[in-house]
């Protein structure tokens, strides 16, 4: 185990998330003490994977998930779904019993052979063997290729299953093999030539979607081409002169949409989740519509693409542009953006809280948001701003399955301040992942949006179906969450008012503590505003 950790600090691995147990002593204590990976522990294994979720995605590098044998492998199981769906690169170390343990009744053992099934790029059981110098090297390549593999191509996760014998501790004794001179890893890989830009080009009056992995190189190409640009905070792409903020308002009128048909679409990175965009694609399924591929698995979940091609087609070049197609989107743009300010007034509302922090926080901040509305109003309701914080979200699998903990671990592994934008449901689903910013010191700005349930169903026809929708579907909890954060030591403030909310957001933002800033809503009033934004919109 000495040099498999060896190889993974020496491969660029920096972090890596441990959780109690007896079995994985061999891995656990080589991580801890080998200085060059920062290990956090953690109580529960699924927090502890959704934290490591959180540091793979705003570092784009590969985290160790390591815990003992049974059930704790198991609890890794949504992070590793999620880590799958969203391309997100993990290496997990599962302690287990050896063979001679499996499938004879004895303690703590459950199948774990392929236990995530095909959410694994790779599966390999290690096998129980002495440290004879050819077994070391062979440890050390196999350490290289779970990181390049974890890393390359589609990032995924990569799964070690590792039995050990009795003793589970080594003698002081015991030295780290050695490894290739001046700490190169044992496997290097070259970085391979990209190739030549596409003999491909878009007519002028095309439409460039952008979703998460898009980057700033689509905004750059956008801007180039005049042509209008619709593209998800996500996908780190809102910003310069072509973006387009309120595509999800401006395509729901059918007026807007008759009078700016395309004569292509270039998708790039994975779909954003506004439901009008969609419906638009499919309309335009006629269409030329060019994919550059994102983290998906598969590009294409309304199968209306018809060019598949790689990030060299946004190599910048020559070609014709109509200023007076990107104006038209512009000018209907100022329009929307007007008519959501007038309609929204100066309340404080759910909407309002996704455009103040689009607005407000600073250029260097990290934004985590959960699933259901609050990922939808930050794409519906966030402006255009060319210094825009990092927008970061679990949509690979899209569930609200430990969203603090994600949160946290972004918060670790980044210098600026860092906010999680919740609901209640969410943050109930995940409360004991805020032990870990008790443990560990973490400072988050987690604003919690209390709509008491599951506010994203009002808007679905299950909404109309009485008590068993209100019990079963919206599931008001009736939480007081200032007791949560007295329970794992974070601040509590709750803002009634936006004058409140910006004060108390900015002083959070300067804390070295985790503040919880909740805003309270009416499920059924958030439902009508949205309503009456459209029909300004329109």
């Amino acid at each position: 185990m000495l040099a498999l950790v060896d190889e993974l600090a020496r491969c660029g691995v920096a972090h890596a998330c441990t959780s109690p147990g007896s079995r994985s002593t061999p891995i656990v204590l080589p991580l801890v003490r080998d200085g060059r990976i920062r290990p956090w522990s953690h109580v529960d294994e699924r927090s502890a994977g959704f934290f490591a979720v959180g540091i793979a995605r705003a570092t784009g590098r590969a985290v160790v998930l390591t815990c003992t044998s049974g059930t704790a492998a198991a609890n890794f199981a949504p992070a590793v779904h999620e880590a799958r769906e969203g391309g997100v690169p993990l290496i997990v170390l599962t302690a287990d019993r050896p063979p001679e343990l499996r499938e004879v009744g004895a303690g703590q053992v459950i199948d774990q052979v392929k236990l995530y099934g095909s959410a694994a790029k790779w599966f390999f059981e290690v096998g129980v063997g002495d440290a004879s110098p050819a077994r070391v090297r062979w440890m050390r390549s196999l350490a290289c290729r779970a990181v390049w593999t974890a890393e390359e191509g589609r990032p995924g996760v990569v799964h070690l299953n590792l039995p050990f014998r009795d003793p589970l501790v080594a003698g002081e004794d015991v030295a780290v093999p050695p490894g290739r001179p001046d700490g190169a890893p044992w496997l290097r890989r070259l970085p391979a030539a990209p190739p030549p830009p596409p003999d491909f080009d878009l007519p002028p009056r095309s439409v460039v979607v952008a979703g998460t992995g898009a980057g700033a190189a689509t905004a750059t190409f956008a801007a180039a081409r005049s042509l209008p640009l619709l593209a998800d905070p996500l996908s780190g792409a809102r910003s310069g002169p072509a973006a387009i903020a309120h595509y999800d308002a401006l395509l729901r009128g059918e007026r807007f949409v008759a009078d700016h048909g395309p004569e292509a679409i270039l998708r790039v990175g994975d779909l954003p989740t506004s439901k009008p965009l969609r419906a638009w694609l499919e309309l335009h399924h006629a269409v030329e519509q060019v994919v550059v591929p994102g983290p998906a698995a598969w590009p294409d979940p309304l199968s209306t693409a018809s060019v598949l091609a790689g990030r060299e087609l946004l190599a910048p070049a020559a070609a014709a542009t109509d200023a007076a197609w990107l104006a038209g989107w512009r000018a209907a743009d100022d329009a929307a953006a007007a008519a959501i300010d007038a309609a929204l007034g100066d309340e404080l509302t759910e909407p309002r809280v996704a455009r103040e922090l689009g607005a407000r926080l600073p250029g260097d901040a990290t934004l985590w948001v959960a699933s259901s509305m609050p990922v939808r109003d930050v794409e519906a309701f966030f402006g255009v701003r060319d210094d825009a914080p990092r927008v970061l979200a679990n949509r690979g699998a899209n569930g609200i399955d430990g969203t603090v903990s994600s949160a946290l671990g972004a918060a670790a592994a980044t210098a600026g301040p860092a906010v999680l934008l919740i609901g209640d449901v969410a943050l109930a689903h995940d409360l004991g992942g805020l032990l870990a910013a008790k443990r560990h010191g973490l400072a988050l700005t987690i604003v919690l949006l209390n709509n008491d349930g599951g506010g994203i169903f009002e808007f679905l026809p299950i909404a109309g179906e009485g008590d068993a929708y209100v019990e079963h579907v919206a599931t008001p909890l009736g939480l007081d969450f200032a007791h949560a954060a007295r329970l794992y030591d974070c601040e509590y403030v709750e803002a009634c008012t936006l004058d409140a909310f910006r004060t108390t957001l900015d002083a959070a933002l300067r804390s070295d503590t985790t503040t919880i800033v909740e805003i309270r809503s009416d499920r059924r009033a958030n439902r009508e505003l949205h309503r009456r934004v459209a029909a300004a919109v329109r």
